[in-house]
């Protein structure tokens, strides 16, 4: 029997550049946290605020802890400082219709929401999503997911065994490609 906990993939990855924009926004603003609202328009895009500005729901659903100290590939040696995470929050209801897939955090070039942190440097964040695998549905079937409210009484979510860094968001999940024939390889 597999153990379980060892093929547990992690519901949130992050790419260099989007590592790299939440360490210039921590270095200006202090701890950070995102959320994916699900709204319209720019509701729909992940807003990174100011830790704590943003009031977590009850129902909301954190999809992992971003720890703001690795590269791509790295796997922590000890635990991080809450300085050096950035909690990554998803609305209940997005959670339900995106709970089969990673999310990808990435930043590309553009300007973020007016009350998004990135807004004023010339990138944005944007989430990807990777569907996962039969196998790893199965293996995240055994694991319960981590509420606004649980995270109210103290609970806090296990460090997975899997890097959360990828170089690009094409190394977790395809990128569609402009200009690409649906049918070219």
């Amino acid at each position: 029997m597999v153990d379980a906990a060892a093929v547990v993939p992690r519901r949130v990855l992050a790419t260099v550049a989007a590592m790299d924009l939440l360490r210039r926004l921590r270095g200006l603003h202090g701890p950070l946290m995102l959320h994916q609202s699900g709204g319209c328009c720019d509701g729909s895009a992940p807003m990174c605020y100011p830790a704590g500005e943003f009031v977590v729901g009850g129902h909301d659903v954190l999809l992992g802890l971003l720890d703001l100290r690795l590269l791509v590939d790295e796997l922590p040696d000890t635990p991080p400082a809450p300085d050096d995470t950035a909690p990554v929050w998803i609305s209940g209801p997005q959670f339900a219709a995106w709970q089969h897939t990673q999310l990808v955090l990435d930043a590309v070039p553009g300007r973020g929401s007016g009350f998004s942190l990135e807004s004023p440097e010339g990138l944005r964040f944007l989430s990807r999503g990777r569907v996962f695998e039969h196998a790893e549905l199965l293996a995240l079937a055994g694991t319960e997911t981590l509420t606004g409210a649980d995270w109210e009484r103290g609970a806090r979510p296990t460090t997975p065994a899997q890097p959360q860094v990828v170089g690009r968001a094409a190394d977790a999940c395809p990128v569609p490609v402009r200009g690409t024939p649906k049918n070219s390889v």
